[in-house]
Parts: structure tokens; sequence; C-alpha cells
């Protein structure tokens, strides 16, 4: 038994996958606009690219960090 409707794969008609086409590229350039903000501020906030001092600085602020974080967590 084959449905006899005619429409596309989805089941939507032509006007229907107009709209969720236009809700889903509006959804779609909110999301992006978001992250495209949210990776400035990252970035502004901790480059994940190494400065002059390389990898090897970005590695003794986490040792010194977690050493720091460690000796609060402990102390109490």
């Amino acid at each position: 038994m084959a449905d006899s409707r005619d429409g596309s794969l989805s089941g939507l008609t032509e006007s229907e996958a107009r709209e969720f086409h236009s809700i889903f590229i509006t959804s779609f350039i909110i999301f992006t606009v978001i992250a495209v903000i949210a990776h400035f501020l990252a970035w502004q906030w901790r480059p994940w690219l190494p400065g002059e001092g390389g990898y090897a600085a970005a590695i003794g602020e986490a040792k010194e960090l977690a050493a720091a974080y460690i000796a609060v967590a402990f102390s109490a």
C-alpha cells in the first residue's frame, strides 16, 4: 500500500519545507554568531597559540596554577 500523497520524501509540503528551512538557517546563523563571539572571548582570555616563550611557558604557568590550587584545596 503506497501512500498516494504528493510531496517530498520528508512528508512536508513545499510551504512547510520553506518555513522549516528559514527557521533552520536563522538558527544556524545565530549559533554561528554566538560561537564566533565565544571563541573571540576565549582567545582574549587565554590564547591557544603559544607566545614568545612557546608551549614551555604555558606548561610552566599551568604547573604553577595547579600547585596553587592544590595548596589552597588541601590547606583547609
